[in-house]
C-alpha cells in the first residue's frame, strides 16, 4: 500500500465503514484517520490503544504464545474492530475500523479488513 491516507480511503470503502485509523498502541497516537464515526475518532484510537496494550500484558503474564488478529467490540449502533498488525513493517500498529450495524456485513468486513490490513507497512 502506497501510504497510510489510502489505506485509510481503502478500509472506509468497506460497505458500513463510518470510521477508520491506523494506530500506534504504546503512544495511543493515530498516524493516520478518517470518516465519520459520530465520535472523536483519535480519542477513541487512544482509548483503544490501552485495550490492545491491556490484552498483550495479560497474555504476557498468562505465557500465551500467539499474536492477537483481531479484538471485537460490540455495541448497540456499532461494530468496533481492532486488527492488530504483526508483520515486522507495522509491528505496534493497529487498524481501528468502526461499522454501522445497519450496513456493515460482519464477516465480510473482518475478511475484507483483514486482507487491507496485510499490507499496511510504516
Amino acid at each position: 500500500m502506497s501510504t497510510l491516507d489510502e489505506a485509510i480511503k481503502q478500509l472506509l470503502a468497506i460497505e458500513g465503514a463510518t470510521g477508520a485509523a491506523v494506530v500506534d498502541y504504546s503512544s495511543g497516537m493515530a498516524l493516520a484517520q478518517g470518516g465519520n464515526p459520530g465520535f472523536d475518532l483519535g480519542v477513541a484510537a487512544a482509548g483503544n490503544s490501552n485495550v490492545v496494550s491491556a490484552k498483550l500484558r495479560t497474555m504476557a503474564e498468562l505465557s500465551v504464545d500467539s499474536d492477537i488478529e483481531d479484538i471485537l467490540i460490540t455495541l448497540g449502533t456499532q461494530y468496533h474492530l481492532i486488527n492488530v498488525l504483526n508483520s515486522s513493517g507495522s509491528k505496534g500498529l493497529f487498524v481501528y475500523l468502526v461499522l454501522d450495524r445497519t450496513y456493515a456485513n460482519l464477516a465480510l468486513a473482518r475478511h475484507k479488513l483483514k486482507n487491507l490490513a496485510k499490507d499496511i507497512t510504516i
